[in-house]
């Protein structure tokens, strides 16, 4: 539990990655000029920003909305954790219950799919990264988040420009740095499973007997295609951030727009999409799970094979 609480306070920290960036990116932007001023305003559609917005600069340290829930949720799940197991009895409470259940559930399942050796030295990582995005996800859907701030009224009621609060995963400086946090963990595990010799000839070593110029021919076939495995390797992180940031956000534009289609019934009309959200929040944190571990998986699968070897 102290390598869980310690990885959560690293995620927790990751969360201010680049709002940097962000402000900067803002500083930047072109300032209307004055014909551009005088022209006549059209109608805006509502949508959320698709950037998180700077609410507070504090001795100059940005603070970004998606920052505050970050850290409400990282801290609440380090002081559940704790509450849970400080004091643990052989008849469980229901705290303890719980968290004993999902731990259980979560490495009965990876073990599964990467194999007893490989989990019992990567099930920190992957079982955090699942309760702290499925817990985003969904803390993201209380009502507020991302419906409370500062806006201005139009036809179709008062738009919010800049929330006080935004969904966690909905903002990509999150998302991009949970994936290279993980990017760091993979060369880690692959190079002290396997070795850096061996990592480099998986990569781009020849597969197969053959002689004379047909292994020559392999040799260069196989290095040009570990060329483009390097490549691969290195947009992972752009994919995970980006395939998970993507879904969320998606998601939160949709309840949005339900909200403002029919005025008058903006409470109503999302419930069901309420519903889908859960299950995507749930799906989706799967999914990131899933992909590191199977990412793990085919780059420690041969220790895992000469390990299985041996026993038998």
């Amino acid at each position: 539990m102290l390598i869980f609480r310690t990885f959560l306070m690293w995620l927790l920290l990751s969360g201010i990655a680049s709002p940097g960036a962000i402000v900067q990116a803002r500083a930047a932007s072109p300032q209307p000029t004055g014909l551009e001023r005088s022209a006549p305003v059209q109608e805006e559609e509502q949508a959320l920003p698709q950037k998180a917005v700077e609410i507070a600069r504090p001795s100059g340290f940005s603070v970004t909305n998606s920052m505050i829930v970050t850290w409400v949720v990282a801290i609440s799940l380090i002081f559940f954790a704790q509450a849970a197991t400080h004091d643990m009895k052989r008849i469980p409470t229901v705290a303890q219950n719980f968290w004993e259940w999902l731990v259980e559930s979560l490495y009965d399942f990876l073990e599964g799919v990467i194999g007893g050796h490989l989990v019992k030295r990567t099930f920190w990582f992957f079982a955090t990264i699942f309760i702290f995005i499925l817990a985003a996800n969904w803390v993201s859907l209380v009502p507020g988040v991302g419906t409370i701030g500062w806006g201005h009224e139009t036809s179709h009621g008062f738009q919010i420009d800049q929330p006080l609060l935004r969904g966690a995963i909905a903002d990509v400086n999150l998302t991009l740095a949970m994936a290279l946090i993980f990017f760091a963990c993979w060369l880690y595990w692959a190079v002290r499973e396997v070795g850096s010799l061996a990592m480099i000839k998986e990569l781009f070593g020849p597969k197969g007997d053959s002689a004379g110029v047909m292994k020559l021919l392999m040799i260069v076939i196989f290095f040009a295609a570990g060329c483009l495995e390097i490549v691969s390797i290195l947009f992972r992180p752009v994919s995970l951030s980006f395939r998970l940031y993507g879904n969320i956000f998606a998601g939160e534009n949709m309840l949005e727009a339900m909200a403002t289609m029919v005025p008058g019934l903006g409470w109503l009309l999302p419930i069901p999409f309420y519903f889908m959200e859960l299950l995507v929040g749930l799906v989706q944190a799967l999914v990131f799970m899933l992909l590191t571990a199977v990412f793990t998986l085919l780059i420690c699968q041969h220790e895992e094979e000469g390990t299985a070897a041996v026993h038998d």
